[in-house]
């Protein structure tokens, strides 16, 4: 029996880049989960615990070796509404009906044909996804009317974009966080924190589901799926081609890695976790730190599993205004001010579309947003269709 090559060619060098990818996006990921758990309206240790659940899954599935998911910035309004709607466990209900929805796509095989949404579309959609995290985090009680509140804040998101700029391969978040919740000792400021959180695994979520329930929630799950699967898949492709793949990648690729998402979110849903997407910032410094494997991705799991165990306790001092902070920040990376940049030069159909998708998801709708900003090319395909025809109807072709 052969030894598979990526085995034999497997080294401690190898090894070392697979421990330190898993571990820094691990420090990346701990003060942005705790801030997106804040903000879906969860237990923040529930940001933390949809890694956990679901990186074993997506690690043995998945197709991308060196993607690491967790809860989005993308899925935070679905997510939000449906506790403000039916209470903590709306997160769970929310979660397992987008993973149903998931898994259809995958057996349908309709990933490949959701990897071919616009750029522009994505672009504008992240931007007004960005926005509304902004202006909900000024409104927040952890900021709004409180001024010690608003200093830590300030200080997490200085701290993360000088970090960010100065140090692009380290945990901004984490280096936000910690300044925050230094100058809150330092200064004796006593604000609400996040509290203890312990490493067990939650209990199964508790809910009941009714028809009307159902009937409510499947049109804000499949939106929540839909836009789920192209942040997924546009995050895989873009993670590929920094890891320098020149590898034409197969269709059967995306189904298999929305499948293996599916699958997972199954499981942090029934437990009450927010959703699980790839995330950017966490699959990019895997690799920039030497990830290859999937051995980095269960460092990852691993790494949280430890902060919690040996860091819960000053994990539990974190002040609530310093995740503010960092959704705060993450909100202004989002914004892709070199977007904005670009708009006179981008064609008009793109420029219009990303125009349609920033405003329709800040001002109405973030589940509408996308179909509304595909709208344009739909419509440009139709007249070119028409046009076509027209002119073949008028000028016949000499026979």
């Amino acid at each position: 029996m052969r030894t598979p090559s990526s085995i034999r060619n497997y080294s401690l060098r190898r090894l070392g880049g697979d421990i330190s990818g898993g571990v820094v996006a691990a420090l990346i990921a701990l003060p942005y989960g705790l801030a997106m758990a804040s903000l879906m309206g969860v237990p923040p240790v529930m940001g933390l615990f949809t890694s956990i659940l679901t990186s074993p899954v997506t690690a043995l599935l998945g197709r991308n070796p060196v993607l690491i998911g967790g809860p989005s910035t993308v899925t935070a309004p679905f997510v939000s509404a449906a506790v403000a709607t039916y209470g903590i466990g709306g997160a769970a209900k929310i979660s397992i009906a987008a993973a149903v929805f998931m898994m259809i796509f995958s057996i349908l095989r309709w990933g490949r044909f959701m990897s071919m949404v616009p750029h522009a579309v994505v672009s504008g959609f992240s931007c007004g996804i960005g926005a509304m995290m902004i202006i909900s985090q000024m409104k927040s009680s952890y900021i709004a009317g409180h001024p010690h509140g608003m200093i830590l804040a300030g200080v997490a998101v200085v701290v993360a974009f000088g970090s960010a700029r100065f140090f692009p391969k380290g945990p901004a978040p984490l280096a936000g966080v910690a300044a925050s919740l230094l100058v809150g000792m330092v200064l004796g400021w006593r604000e609400r924190e996040v509290g203890a959180m312990m490493l067990e695994i939650p209990p199964l979520a508790a809910f009941s589901w009714s028809a009307k329930d159902v009937l409510e929630l499947a049109p804000s799950a499949f939106a929540l799926a839909l836009v789920s699967t192209i942040n997924l898949l546009i995050t895989s492709r873009v993670v590929e081609h920094f890891r320098g793949s020149h590898t034409q990648l197969k269709k059967a690729d995306a189904d298999r890695e929305i499948g293996a998402y599916s699958i997972a979110n199954l499981v942090a849903g029934m437990f009450g976790a927010p959703l699980s997407v790839g995330i950017p910032a966490r699959s990019l410094a895997n690799v920039r730190c030497g990830a290859t494997t999937r051995i980095s991705i269960w460092v990852h799991a691993g790494a949280l599993v430890l902060m919690l165990t040996a860091g819960s306790g000053m994990l539990a001092h974190i002040p609530l205004a310093s995740l503010a902070g960092i959704t705060l920040w993450m909100g202004m990376c989002l914004l892709d001010w070199s977007t904005w940049k670009r708009m006179a030069m981008m064609r008009r159909i793109d420029s219009t579309a990303f125009v349609i998708t920033f405003v329709s998801a800040v001002a109405w709708n973030a589940a509408a947003s996308v179909a509304l900003g595909c709208l344009p090319y739909v419509v440009h395909y139709a007249w070119e269709r028409v046009s076509v025809r027209t002119q073949y109807a008028t000028h016949p072709p000499l026979t």
